[in-house]
């Protein structure tokens, strides 16, 4: 099984000065996912985050413009974690049915690991709108990009190429729908049925 995340080393404990300013941004924008996944964007200011990330406000300021510089980066960075999780997942499949299976499930294990994701991702759309386009583009394109491969290798045969955008389009919705339904809504459960 592939780990959504490693627990991070401690800042305290670095061993070089570019060391300990990675894991200080690292740890930043850790506690700034796990502040508003729990409170939201409005209520994510920055005392809250450094007081969780256990820095000094002016640190925060070494890594970060303004409070908003952090939410906009926020959601690309847990994307492309989410990104690298699904796709490490992905390579035990074969054929694209069996990758996109893997894929599916696990952009559930990463929710079930990441809880916070779901919140970010859906109140970026308000509060980081440039981070929320960026991360659908990226996403999507990605997406399409993976049914392109496919179809070139003779999968999806009864599908136009130009169709293939629309099928990844569909695809990414349902993610998000299922996950509003069984993860975090009214059947709520915590993991997406496996029929």
């Amino acid at each position: 099984q592939v780990q959504a995340t490693v627990e991070p080393k401690d800042w305290r404990e670095a061993d070089t000065r570019s060391e300990r300013s990675r894991l200080i941004r690292e740890g930043l924008l850790e506690a700034a996912a796990e502040i508003v996944g729990t409170m939201g964007y409005q209520e994510a200011s920055v005392t809250l985050i450094t007081q969780r990330a256990g820095v000094a406000q002016g640190t925060f300021y070494n890594h970060f413009q303004t409070r908003q510089d952090i939410l906009d980066q926020l959601l690309p960075a847990m994307g492309r974690e989410l990104l690298a999780y699904v796709g490490e997942c992905a390579k035990k499949g074969e054929t694209m049915l069996e990758k996109e299976e893997l894929q599916f499930s696990a952009f559930f294990s990463f929710l079930q690991k990441r809880p916070h994701f779901f919140r970010i991702l859906n109140e970026a759309e308000s509060f980081a709108p440039k981070a929320y386009y960026a991360h659908l583009e990226l996403v999507s394109q990605g997406y399409t990009r993976f049914f392109q491969r496919a179809h070139e290798d003779g999968e999806l045969p009864n599908f136009e190429r130009r169709e293939l955008e629309v099928v990844a389009l569909i695809l990414m919705a349902t993610r998000s729908y299922l996950a509003w339904r069984y993860m975090y809504g009214s059947e709520q459960s915590g993991e997406i049925p496996k029929w």
